[in-house]
């Protein structure tokens, strides 16, 4: 089977190695010339045969936009494009809608594993028609890793259902990260834990926390045991949000997430401005000290 790639940074570049590996021909395209296999969409087009198949591996938003607009404007009735990138599910609706009309089909799948994928393979969540997952499901089974299909790809519904799925994967990956790193914190602030990497390690077989991100963690604390290296800031991609704000939208409670999120946020401030309000409210009302800047 053949597919076109278009994107080849950290995910698409490992993942066209994968699918290679796994019988797919595939032609790639990226921006950069070193990595690309052809020098233009166009050209990508050109090396398919129809009907053809493309995957779009590119940053969300305008990027992703604009890409799945070239497309169909280029394509036939028939072809396929399916959207692996963090998309949020309502823009997979928007594209769904303009590419029918043109006869082709759109399917939205969330991708996890990461630089590791390549070697582990990919956590696949499909969204759209069973005639267009079928279809690709080839693709699908090059990309997961080894073993039942069912314990790392789901069609999980309709267009949108695949980064719905994967918007609250990553949610969930945010409280989990957040729980792990303030367990880190209190050990370290801790006199009588002696080993806190240590410690780490010995959970990562036969507790109840044992986990790949648990595993993650023991590496990164055995390369740099106390992270001097590293600058307490850290982004967010905007699926967390995502998360949050469907929850607020659903009625759904979700504490844990949304604290995650919010200690993101905490962690680009330099001095807090509202650590420092509440710093001047118990000078206020307790006559407590304050440190000057």
């Amino acid at each position: 089977m053949q597919l076109g790639l278009i994107g080849l940074g950290k995910m698409g570049f490992n993942m066209r190695e994968r699918l290679r590996r796994g019988g797919i021909d595939v032609v790639g395209f990226d921006r950069n010339p070193e990595v690309s296999d052809v020098a233009s969409i166009d050209e990508l087009i050109s090396r398919l045969e129809a009907p053809r198949a493309v995957w779009v591996m590119v940053p969300a938003g305008i990027v992703t936009d604009s890409v799945v607009t070239e497309l169909g404007e280029k394509l036939e009735a028939g072809d396929i494009i399916v959207d692996g990138g963090n998309s949020r599910f309502t823009e997979d609706q928007k594209h769904a809608g303009y590419l029918a009309p043109k006869g082709i089909a759109f399917v939205d799948c969330g991708v996890s594993g990461g630089v590791w994928g390549l070697e582990n393979g990919y956590g696949l969540m499909a969204g759209g028609t069973s005639e267009d997952i079928e279809r690709l499901m080839p693709i699908f089974d090059a990309l997961r890793p080894e073993g039942e299909r069912a314990d790392s790809f789901v069609h999980v519904g309709d267009v949108g259902a695949g980064h719905y799925a994967k918007m609250v994967h990553n949610g969930i990956e945010y409280g989990m990260m957040q729980s792990l790193a303030e367990g880190f914190e209190l050990m370290e602030s801790k006199d009588i834990i002696k080993d806190v990497p240590g410690t780490f390690k010995a959970w990562q077989k036969g507790t109840v926390v044992r986990s790949w991100l648990l595993d993650l963690l023991v590496r990164a604390l055995e390369e740099d045991p106390h992270f001097d290296g590293i600058k307490g800031y850290v982004e967010d991609s905007g699926e967390g949000r995502w998360t949050v704000e469907e929850a607020l939208a659903q009625a759904v409670p979700l504490p844990a997430i949304t604290a995650s999120i919010f200690a993101r946020f905490e962690s680009r401030q330099e001095d807090s401005p509202a650590m420092k309000a509440v710093a001047a409210l118990r000078n206020q009302f307790g006559g407590h000290a304050v440190k000057k800047a």
